[in-house]
């Protein structure tokens, strides 16, 4: 079954730094394109960061370039997000998704994952 499971979310203080886990079960996370999504109450998913398959090619919002780093662990079957310099605005439900097929056309559209998990809360204090 095509499962993923995100961990590693928590509270922290503004300059802090968390690192969230997507694991991948019924399929080989590194042949496809794998994102990192956030979401507000009362707002659309934001694309925050995605890994293209075997070639890793990676894609940043301009929110986060600079402080986030999505990376992969292909013997674990696990996506990572390292999340650095973290502001409150950072704070939100963030999901790890899968598409398809390896290429990440379209960064940050949602509608292109057909994988979901089922979040982790990042909340960041002042």
């Amino acid at each position: 079954q095509v499962q993923l499971v995100e961990s590693g979310g928590g509270s922290v203080q503004a300059g802090g730094s968390l690192r969230l886990s997507c694991a991948a079960s019924g399929f080989t996370s590194s042949s496809r394109c794998m994102g990192w999504f956030r979401q507000v109450p009362g707002k659309e998913r934001e694309g925050v960061a995605s890994v293209s398959g075997f070639a890793g090619v990676t894609y940043y919002a301009d929110s986060v370039k600079g402080r986030f780093i999505i990376s992969r662990d292909n013997v674990k079957n696990t996506v990572y997000l390292q999340m650095n310099s973290l502001k409150p605005e950072d704070t939100a439900m963030y999901y790890c998704a899968a598409r398809s097929g390896p290429y990440c056309y379209s960064f940050g559209q949602a509608r292109e994952y057909n994988v979901w998990g089922q979040g982790t809360q990042v909340t960041v204090s002042s």
